[in-house]
C-alpha cells in the first residue's frame, strides 16, 4: 500500500460520547463487518472483552484495519474512562491523525479536555465529529463554540444540521452547497443529495462565506484569490483545508448520530481527505546510539530506509500468547526474520505479523514504514521498545505513563495458586504499565496498584475470569509517595569478604529535591577514566531500586534528584555487587539527611449535576477536605471543578448520589502528590 493512501486513525472521546458506537458503524459501511453491533446488546465488535461487554464500556485499545474507496484505514478506538488513560496516550503516541466525538448535547465533557491535551502533547492533527445530534438539547454552534472557548482552536464547519433534536433530519454539506439525508430502511448505508431548500439558502450561504473566510485567512493562495474576488472551487478550498488541518491552525467539524446511522460516511470521506498520511507528520526523533555517544536524528517515514518500529501495546491473547502492536515509523520487517531490540540490547525473531481486525487476525508477509501489525514470537520485548537493526541502532522516546494512586492486596487461595497468580500478574503488568505488583515486606501480601477502582476492579476480574485464578481481595487503600524536601551529601564505603574474597567500594552521592511532577532523575557526574562500565551500570541499576523502595515508609519516591559526585574505585577489590551494595547504603543515609516527607495523592474531580444540587456537591466534596476550583454552565446542568486527596475519596459515589437523589456523577483522574499533613497516621 503506497504512504499515501493510509491513515493511522484514533478515535477519542469522553466516556459515553460514541466513540464506538461512531467506530461501528464506519466498520459497517467499509464493509469490514456485515452486522451493526451495538453496546447495549455487548455485540460491539470493537468491545470483544468479556468485560467490555458487561460493562458498557471501552477498556483495552481495540485496533482494526478497513478500507475505503482505495485507502487503507488504521483504527484505534480509545476508552473514554480515565482510569484507562494510559490506553490513549500510547495510542496517541503512534497515531497521525485522531477524530475527536463530541456530544451536541453535553459539548466539552472533563474527559474530553483530558484526551485533547494528550492529543496536543503529541501534535496529532484531529477533526470533530459532532455526534448524538438527534438527543434533545443538541447544539452544533453551541457545542462548536465550547470547543474554541475551552481550547482556543479555529472551529471550522464543513457542514450545518438540518433541524436539531428530534426535528434532525440530516445536513447541509458546506463545500457541495447540497442536503443530504440517510435512508432509515437499510440502516443508512444509502443516502441521498437534493439543492438546499430556499427557507435554508441563506443561512447556508452565510456559513459557506464564514467557510471560505476562515480557511483563506490562513491560506496565502486562496487569501489572494478572495481578495482579487475570484472563485475559490471545492478543489481547492478542500487542498486548503487539508494543509491547515495538518499544520493543526484548524480543526474542522462534521455531524450526525451514529446511533441513528446518520453522517458516518461523510466522516469517513473527511478523515481520508483531511488527516495526514505517514509521510505528511512531522518525522520521529530518535536517538542515534554509538558506541561513544548519542545523537539525536530524524526518523523519516521511507520503505527503503533502517528498520524503525515501536511496540506501543503488549495484549494477551489466549489462543496465540503475546501479541505485540507495533507502528513502523521507517524501514519494513518481514514475518521470519530478526529484529534487534534496541532498549534489552538483544536479537529477537518475529514469528508471524498478523493484520488485527478486532478480535479477528489476518496473516500478512510484511510490514512497512507507516503501517501499524501485531508480532508474534517476541518474547522480551515491552511497552516503549523500538525495534531496529544492529547496524543503525535507533532508540524512539519510550511513552511515558502516569503513576499508580492506588493498592488492594491479594491472597491466594491455596500455595499452589500462588505460583499461577504470580505468573499472571507478570503477564498484566507487561500489557499494562500503570499496573504493578510487589510483595509487602512486613506482612507477605502481594499488592497490586492502579489509576483507580475500575482500573483494579478490571484487572482482578481477569484474573479471575480469564486466567483462572483463585484469590482473596482486599479493600482499596492508597498509594503514597516519599520524596526529600531538602538537599544533603553522604558518603559510604563498603568492605566484606566473600568466598575468601575481599569486595569493596566508595561512593559520595548528592541529593535534591525536583520540582513537583518531574519524577526521580539518575546522574553521575564521575568521569570514567579506568573505570569499568559494569560498575556504572550496576550503580544506576542500584538507585533505581532504591528509588522504588523507598526511604523510610517503603513507599516509592518521586521528584527525588541523585547525582554521584565520587567514586572510590579499586581495580584488585571492588565488584559490582559492592558497589550495588553500597548504592543502596549511601542511598538511604543521604535520603535520610534530606528531610523525607510522605506525599498522599491529589486528584482533579469534576461532578456533574443539576443545577439545584449544586450546593450539596460542594457540601460532599468539601467535607472531604477538597478544595473548589471553578464551576461551568452546561445546558444539561453544572460541572465543579475540584481537587481532593485521594484517600478522602472511597465512598464518594455513593455519599454523592445520596445528597443529590442519584443525579449527579462525577470523574476523577490523579492531578499531583502532594506533602501528607501529619504523615502516615494522620487521617
Amino acid at each position: 500500500m503506497q504512504l499515501n493512501k493510509i491513515r493511522n486513525i484514533g478515535i477519542m472521546a469522553h466516556i459515553d460520547a460514541g466513540k464506538t458506537t461512531t467506530t461501528e458503524r464506519i466498520l459497517y459501511y467499509t464493509k469490514k463487518i456485515h452486522k451493526i453491533g451495538e453496546i447495549d446488546d455487548g455485540q460491539a465488535t470493537m468491545d470483544f472483552l468479556p468485560q467490555e461487554q458487561a460493562r458498557g464500556i471501552t477498556i483495552a485499545s481495540a485496533a482494526t484495519t478497513t478500507e475505503w474507496k482505495g485507502f487503507q484505514i488504521n483504527i484505534i478506538d480509545t476508552p473514554g474512562h480515565v482510569d484507562f488513560t494510559a490506553e490513549v496516550e500510547r495510542s496517541l503516541r503512534v497515531l497521525d491523525g485522531a477524530v475527536a466525538v463530541i456530544c451536541a448535547v453535553d459539548g466539552v465533557q472533563p474527559q474530553t479536555e483530558t484526551v485533547w491535551r494528550q492529543a496536543d502533547t503529541f501534535k496529532v492533527p484531529r477533526l470533530c465529529f459532532m455526534n448524538k445530534m438527534d438527543r434533545i438539547g443538541a447544539d452544533f454552534f453551541g457545542s462548536m463554540e465550547d470547543v474554541h472557548e475551552k481550547f482556543g482552536v479555529e472551529c471550522v464547519a464543513l457542514q450545518i444540521p438540518i433541524g436539531e433534536g428530534s426535528d434532525f433530519e440530516g445536513v447541509i454539506d458546506l463545500l457541495t452547497m447540497q442536503e443530504i439525508r440517510w435512508n432509515e430502511d437499510d440502516d443508512g448505508e444509502t443516502f441521498s443529495f437534493s439543492d438546499i431548500a430556499p427557507e435554508r439558502k441563506e443561512k447556508a450561504d452565510e456559513w459557506r462565506a464564514k467557510l471560505v473566510d476562515q480557511v483563506a485567512s490562513a491560506d496565502d493562495f486562496l487569501a489572494e484569490l478572495y481578495l482579487e474576488g475570484k472563485e475559490i472551487t471545492t478543489e481547492q478550498l478542500k487542498d486548503a483545508i487539508r494543509k491547515e488541518t495538518i499544520a493543526r491552525a484548524i480543526v474542522p467539524f462534521v455531524m450526525g448520530s451514529a446511533r441513528r446511522n446518520q453522517g458516518v460516511q461523510p466522516l469517513i470521506d473527511a478523515l481520508i481527505d483531511y488527516l495526514p498520511a505517514p509521510d505528511e507528520v512531522p518525522p520521529a526523533v530518535g536517538l542515534h546510539i554509538k558506541r561513544d555517544k548519542e545523537e539525536k536524528i530524524e526518523v523519516p517515514c521511507k520503505e527503503n530506509g533502517a528498520a524503525v518500529g515501536l511496540v506501543f501495546k503488549i495484549q494477551h491473547d489466549p489462543n496465540m500468547g503475546l501479541l505485540c502492536f507495533v507502528r513502523m515509523y521507517s524501514g519494513k520487517i518481514a514475518s521470519g526474520t530478526q529484529v534487534y531490540n534496541v532498549n534489552k540490547k538483544k536479537r529477537e525473531r518475529v514469528n508471524r505479523i498478523f493484520r488485527i481486525n478486532a478480535d479477528k487476525e489476518e496473516p500478512i508477509d510484511s510490514i512497512a514504514a507507516g503501517d501499524i501489525a501485531a508480532f508474534i514470537g517476541l518474547k522480551l520485548a515491552q511497552t516503549g521498545d523500538t525495534l531496529g537493526s544492529e547496524g543503525m541502532p535507533v532508540l524512539l522516546e519510550k511513552p511515558q505513563f502516569p503513576e499508580p494512586v492506588i493498592s488492594v492486596s491479594l491472597e491466594p487461595e491455596s500455595l499452589a495458586e500462588r505460583d499461577r497468580m504470580n505468573d499472571t500478574l507478570a503477564i498484566l503488568s507487561r500489557e499494562d504499565l500503570t499496573f504493578t505488583y510487589h510483595e509487602d515486606a512486613e506482612t507477605g501480601q502481594l499488592i497490586i496498584s492502579g489509576m483507580g477502582e475500575l482500573h483494579l476492579d478490571v484487572l482482578v476480574t481477569r484474573m479471575q475470569d480469564d486466567f483462572k485464578v483463585k484469590c482473596r481481595v482486599g479493600s482499596p487503600q492508597v498509594t503514597y509517595r516519599e520524596a526529600v524536601t531538602a538537599s544533603a551529601d553522604a558518603s559510604e564505603s563498603y568492605s566484606k569478604v566473600l568466598g575468601g574474597k575481599e569486595n569493596t567500594a566508595g561512593i559520595t552521592v548528592h541529593v535534591e529535591p525536583r520540582p513537583q511532577g518531574t519524577g526521580n532523575s539518575y546522574a553521575c557526574t564521575v568521569k570514567k577514566g579506568d573505570i569499568p562500565d559494569e560498575i556504572f551500570e550496576a550503580m544506576e541499576s542500584a538507585f533505581e531500586s532504591s528509588f522504588q523502595s523507598g526511604i523510610k515508609f517503603g513507599y516509592p519516591c518521586t521528584d527525588t534528584a541523585v547525582t554521584v559526585t565520587d567514586v572510590d574505585y579499586s581495580e584488585l577489590t571492588s565488584t559490582t555487587f559492592a558497589f550495588e551494595a553500597c548504592a543502596a547504603a549511601v542511598f538511604d543515609k543521604a535520603c535520610s539527611a534530606a528531610k523525607p516527607e510522605l506525599l498522599e495523592p491529589v486528584m482533579d474531580v469534576d461532578i456533574s449535576c443539576p443545577k439545584e444540587f449544586v450546593g450539596d456537591a460542594m457540601n460532599q466534596m468539601t467535607s472531604r477536605g477538597g478544595i473548589i476550583l471553578g464551576q461551568d454552565s452546561k445546558q444539561t446542568g453544572e460541572i465543579v471543578h475540584a481537587q481532593a486527596p485521594m484517600a478522602k475519596m472511597f465512598g464518594f459515589s455513593t455519599s454523592l448520589r445520596s445528597a443529590t437523589q442519584g443525579r449527579a456523577s462525577f470523574s476523577m483522574e490523579f492531578s499531583h502528590f502532594q506533602v501528607k499533613p501529619g504523615g502516615l497516621n494522620a487521617f
